[in-house]
């Protein structure tokens, strides 16, 4: 029977190849913030789930990741008016192949790093690999700056699941002040797509340069 830490690195890794097939916004987001509320679960099924350190850390990954960005870049999109990702530079196709190669380079890495904690899932580094290169390739690919914050918060998402190696040992304030920083910094983000669709009337990034003070 698969650990429930493993089958949660599993879905992680399915969200993943899931925003990269995707080409509306909205299920994007939505897929996003299933892969937070699994994160937001991961510290208690790794750690004792009774230390107050582990609880609050899973209550505020799940507060911040899985509810709060979500709605910023829902809010964000219904006001841009925006629905789907057009002309991407790789399709749903060659991004899931590209998701793969993603998977695969992480797995060959992993088999030679120096031996893990028995304790800590095997997958734990590979989906923390494979989450940052997929956040890399929505980062590179996508055209829509909406698309590209998505691309963002999986790029977190998989320094946070690296930082799972550590979580026995970094104090809860640096990882809820992570937390902080995130929101924040999703929410400033959503603005300026706000703001960036009312003065060019679209969302795609490439256009950026058109603007002046």
């Amino acid at each position: 029977m698969i650990p429930l830490s493993e089958a949660l690195l599993l879905l992680v890794l399915l969200a993943n190849f899931a925003v990269l097939a995707a080409s509306r916004l909205t299920f994007t987001i939505r897929a996003t913030a299933f892969q937070g509320v699994l994160l937001g679960l991961l510290p208690l099924t790794i750690y004792p789930p009774w230390l107050v350190e582990n609880l609050l850390l899973a209550g505020g990954t799940l507060l911040v990741k899985g509810l709060l960005l979500p709605n910023v870049l829902l809010w964000a999109m219904r006001e841009a008016a925006v629905r789907r990702e057009v002309e991407p530079s790789l399709g749903p196709l060659s991004s899931v192949v590209a998701g793969v190669v993603a998977l695969g380079l992480s797995l060959a890495l992993t088999n030679h790093l120096p031996a893990l904690d028995p304790h800590l899932p095997r997958l734990l580094v590979a989906t923390s690999l494979t989450t940052v290169l997929s956040g890399f390739i929505v980062l590179m690919t996508r055209r829509k700056a909406m698309t590209q914050v998505v691309g963002y918060l999986m790029l977190e998402n998989g320094v946070y699941v690296f930082g799972m190696l550590l979580a026995g040992r970094v104090p809860l304030l640096v990882e809820l002040g992570v937390l902080l920083d995130l929101l924040v910094g999703v929410f400033i983000m959503g603005l300026v797509v706000f703001h960036m669709n009312r003065e060019l009337e679209s969302l795609d990034s490439t256009r950026l340069s058109e603007l002046r003070e």
